[in-house]
């Protein structure tokens, strides 16, 4: 297991190449530290939910470095998304697209009717994504247990170490907001930093209105 710094000459370099390889990466967000790997690789996915002991039926998150990489994907911009978009990302603010039915989607979003897709705002993972491209990102955890905040910590305490653990200091984040704007309304699925009555003046739901958190 290598461990480098954000602040390391290389670590762009060094990280990507492990994503490349279809290795994982244990990597910082804006929230907290995340485990990482390149979609398509099913030996890589089945091995972040290895490390965490996560149900497997779950599909991970997506982490884009540009709105431009996340168009890509297929998903539906809908008024509402191009709004929290350019009000929010990057940043703290997870979205649940569900997919343009006329666009061209990526093999491994097959069979999928929506994907949570975040910017993160932190120059060392999207200069990373800006190279490996869009990432499936968990926090670094093993399931239900809390995000331990330094790096190594969250390291030693997966079930399977990842490949290489880039160390950002101490990451105390909250988790993201949560909005699905595949539904109608769309509605907070997660609360988070986020304001709510900004929230509800795009016509967003609350999570009160929406009957509680989805889980």
């Amino acid at each position: 297991m290598r461990v480098v710094s954000t602040s390391d000459a290389g670590a762009v370099d060094e990280t990507v190449a492990v994503l490349v390889r279809g290795g994982m990466a244990l990597v910082p967000t804006d929230t907290v530290y995340g485990l990482a790997v390149r979609p398509g690789d099913g030996k890589s996915v089945d091995r972040v939910f290895a490390a965490k002991g996560r149900p497997a039926e779950r599909n991970l998150p997506v982490l884009a470095s540009s709105i431009e990489q996340v168009r890509a994907l297929g998903v539906e911009f809908s008024e509402v998304a191009d709004a929290l978009a350019g009000k929010w990302w990057p940043g703290a603010l997870t979205v649940v697209f569900g997919f343009d039915r006329g666009a061209v989607r990526a093999e491994w979003l097959a069979g999928r009717d929506e994907v949570a897709v975040r910017l993160p705002d932190i120059g060392f993972l999207r200069r990373v994504m800006d190279r490996a491209g869009v990432l499936l990102v968990t926090s670094a955890n093993v399931h239900g247990a809390p995000t331990p905040a330094v790096a190594l910590d969250a390291a030693l305490s997966l079930l399977d170490p990842p490949d290489i653990v880039v160390d950002a200091g101490l990451l105390e984040g909250t988790p993201s907001t949560l909005v699905n704007v595949a539904v109608s309304p769309p509605r907070v699925e997660r609360a988070g930093p986020l304001p709510p009555g900004e929230l509800a003046a795009l016509g967003i739901a609350g999570i009160e209105d929406a009957g509680g958190p989805a889980g």
